[in-house]
């Protein structure tokens, strides 16, 4: 039997197992804690969901990945420590939040910062391939390039916890990212690379088919956090794996995370707000403002994702056409920033209105 027949069946099999895991837990999880994970506060500003669901995606999520690592052992005799270490660490520090421990933002965040740096320091974790001259430079301090690289997880995994507000909302948004970068690993022959994402996309669709279009189960803080430093391990990875790919295309395929976090930051800055606290103005409640209007609020909960995340599979597309041109790639990465912005600006005035 071949090796693309034998993973073709581990990759069967898990799926099934992670159906059934998420099943278990979609069933059972009310009974952790005597029900901590339950999510009934219908009243803070990230809540769009009419009636209490349990945040227990990410327990399931790490379930099923768990297994996968050791299928993934079975398969090629490796242990992905960079992997293991970073995404159950993560998963840890937001499983407490979801759990109800009540740790103050910046002191989660402080630990996140401290974890994250250890492994990426120690592991090492570098990020090979740059189209910044003076960045590339720098890069070569270990030190620097640890800050540099540590900086990246912290604005995909904040910004996939920030989004994560919606049914499917970020769940659809980091099966686009991993599908393409499952399909740029293929056509560059990384065979082995491929079948560690395709795992996960197998992972985000089993939630999905709990998650979309109502809600059975939500990712929880541990989820969000758990799927948001694996997309950011994938995505440095793949670049490194793909010298002939400008590394603004995978700026651009990560731009909606990452800008997300970064506008709100100064916004709230702006408007005399706490920066690492939740607010009712980020960019896809906006629009969810908007076409709950049309749709009323139950509908329009995962009719938004989906609108969200169609907008942003539009604009990613063009950046596939010039993947390898650095320049091409630059200038549509700022273009879309400044689409965001135009965008944020012309929902904003609306729903104020």
């Amino acid at each position: 039997m071949g090796s693309e027949s034998i993973e073709a069946s581990f990759l069967s099999i898990f799926s099934l197992i992670s159906f059934f895991i998420f099943l278990i837990v979609s069933k059972y999880s009310l009974k952790i804690r005597r029900g901590a994970l339950l999510d009934s506060n219908l009243d803070k500003p990230q809540a769009f969901h009419i009636y209490p669901v349990t945040r227990s995606g990410g327990v399931g999520s790490i379930v099923c990945l768990t297994i996968f690592f050791y299928f993934y052992y079975l398969l090629y005799e490796k242990i992905l420590y960079d992997y293991i270490l970073i995404s159950s660490s993560m998963f840890l520090i937001g499983f407490l939040d979801d759990l109800q421990i009540k740790i103050k933002p910046l002191n989660r965040l402080l630990v996140m910062v401290v974890l994250l740096f250890i492994f990426i320091f120690f592991l090492p974790i570098k990020i090979l391939n740059i189209d910044i001259p003076f960045l590339k430079i720098l890069m070569n301090s270990h030190l620097f390039s640890s800050i540099f690289v540590l900086l990246c997880f912290l604005f995909v995994i904040n910004g996939a916890n920030l989004i994560d507000g919606f049914n499917g909302l970020l769940t659809i948004n980091l099966l686009i990212i991993n599908v393409v970068l499952a399909y740029l690993n293929l056509n560059s022959a990384n065979q082995e690379f491929s079948f560690l994402i395709i795992g996960q996309v197998i992972i985000l669709l089993i939630f999905l088919f709990f998650n979309f279009p109502y809600s059975k189960i939500f990712l929880g803080d541990s989820g969000a956090y758990l799927m948001g430093s694996l997309v950011a391990l994938n995505t440095i990875i793949t670049n490194n794996l793909n010298p002939n790919i400008s590394s603004f295309f995978f700026c651009t395929l990560l731009f909606y995370i990452f800008f997300e976090v970064f506008f709100s930051f100064f916004r709230k800055l702006t408007q005399n707000k706490s920066p690492i606290y939740p607010d009712e103005q980020h960019l896809h409640m906006l629009s969810y403002y908007k076409i709950s209007s049309f749709y009323g609020k139950e509908k329009a909960n995962y009719i938004n994702s989906i609108f969200v995340n169609l907008i942003y599979l539009i604009l990613i597309t063009p950046g596939l056409y010039f993947i390898e041109s650095p320049n091409l790639s630059r200038y549509w990465f700022f273009t879309l920033l400044i689409l965001y912005m135009i965008t944020y600006s012309r929902l904003y005035r609306l729903t104020k209105n």
